[in-house]
């Protein structure tokens, strides 16, 4: 047994798992700004732009993992745009389907407290802001996927202004 230790050690031909680069996956996608599906719409009806990364390093937890995402949400129309850094566990389940949930805090663009705007702007109380999300999606391929995202962004209740904003849309996403 000891002298087999040594020529396992040596033996090249027993296959190891891919590590993990510094970037797991990219997505992009088009979501609406502040659909009309909350009570609270105010900000109107435009498209935004999410471009993401989703780091290599990960923690294994309750049968997904959690990875590190780097992203931002850019209105085109003048409108809140949002950066932010979360913490996203997924889970990778049968036949392609993926679901995960993320916290982390997301930098806005957006009013804080200013009525002078408060016809058509949410007023979010502060510039950092907690940022929930949720995804559900399918992996075409084992590079390819597409997914609803949801996001939300809110400061809990912690200031006078606290109207929170919400985008739901589609995204692709590509995994090295």
């Amino acid at each position: 047994m000891l002298l087999a230790t040594p020529a396992a050690a040596w033996d090249t031909t027993v296959e190891q798992a891919p590590q993990a680069g510094l970037i797991y996956e990219v997505k992009i996608g088009g979501l609406q700004h502040d659909p009309s599906i909350t009570a609270n719409r105010k900000e109107p009806f435009t498209t935004d732009l999410n471009l993401e990364v989703m780091f290599g390093s990960s923690l294994p937890i309750l049968f997904g993992t959690v990875r590190p995402a780097l992203g931002a949400t850019i209105n085109f129309a003048g409108f809140t745009s949002k950066a932010y850094l979360d913490a996203r566990w997924q889970v990778e389940c049968c036949w392609g389907a993926f679901f995960a949930l993320g916290i982390g805090a997301a930098v806005h663009n957006g009013e804080l407290d200013s009525l002078a705007t408060a016809q058509d702007h949410k007023q979010l109380g502060y510039r950092v802001l907690f940022h929930p999300t949720a995804e559900w999606g399918y992996r075409l391929t084992e590079h390819h996927s597409v997914s609803i995202f949801f996001e939300h962004i809110s400061n809990a209740n912690t200031s006078r202004q606290n109207e929170g904003l919400d985008n739901l849309g589609i995204r692709y996403g590509y995994r090295f």
